[in-house]
């Protein structure tokens, strides 16, 4: 291939077939890495915005240090780094359900695989993480059981209406919040990122479950449509004192 353009790795999932690759953005002079399900982009490095945005306005919600976090959904990074630019956070759990994508950081074949792998709070876990909340006896750290967290940050699917498994659908509705909101210790945050405007239904489905909920809008410049485009940070809080 060319210098201009890299397909970094291919392989087959159960959701499809997942690729990295890597191009040159020659009018910015900058590398562009991309993640693709099949033909549809999962995501790009040059939208980060919203995705660093969820584990910044998802930890300012929080007093106190020592934070213990998790991350669903690795992808690029980005959210995970801006966690662990929090110096307030003493751990995070990344959970992944593709080995690709864990892979790709540990072989450093994307920007921040290197920083992440050596930061001795971050570690990644392998599995469903819908799966995960399911599973009271597993739970979202494998190692150790019934852990609960100040924060679950959370960028998987494209929206609560657009998911990219259908067995990911039962999360968004107030069972699945619920099934959440067990693995947050009180006054816990969920952080949820989405690529759609606010949904007054899933507004209802976290009202329904914590005790404060907001949506907040973020603007950010998209590149490839000459202008700018929106993402939703939905954030709940966990009532205090429950056990």
């Amino acid at each position: 291939m060319s210098a201009s353009f890299e397909e970094l790795d291919y392989q087959p999932t159960p959701m499809g077939a997942i690729s990295l690759r890597r191009r040159r953005d020659l009018s910015r002079g900058i590398d562009v890495y991309e993640i693709k399900l099949g033909d549809e982009l999962l995501m790009s490095s040059l939208f980060t915005t919203a995705e660093i945005e969820l584990a910044r306005l998802g930890l300012a919600a929080l007093p106190g240090n020592d934070l213990e976090v998790v991350v669903g959904g690795l992808g690029l990074g980005y959210t995970a780094q801006a966690v662990l630019a929090d110096s307030r956070v003493s751990s995070l759990v990344v959970v992944e359900a593709l080995p690709a994508v864990i892979d790709w950081h540990e072989r450093q074949l994307l920007p921040l695989g290197a920083a992440l792998t050596a930061d001795v709070r971050c570690r990644f876990v392998c599995g469903d993480f819908f799966a995960m909340l399911a599973s009271p006896a597993q739970g979202l750290d494998p190692t150790s059981a019934g852990r609960r967290f100040d924060a679950v940050l959370v960028d998987i699917d494209h929206s609560p209406r657009n998911v990219l498994h259908a067995s990911h659908a039962p999360f968004y509705s107030p069972h699945g919040l619920r099934r959440l909101a067990e693995h947050l210790k009180p006054g816990g945050v969920f952080g949820l990122w989405s690529n759609d405007a606010p949904d007054d239904a899933f507004r209802a489905a976290l009202a329904e479950v914590f005790a404060t909920t907001d949506a907040r809008v973020i603007t950010f410049r998209n590149a490839r449509q000459d202008g700018d485009s929106t993402a939703t940070i939905y954030l709940a809080r966990h009532a205090r004192g429950r056990d």
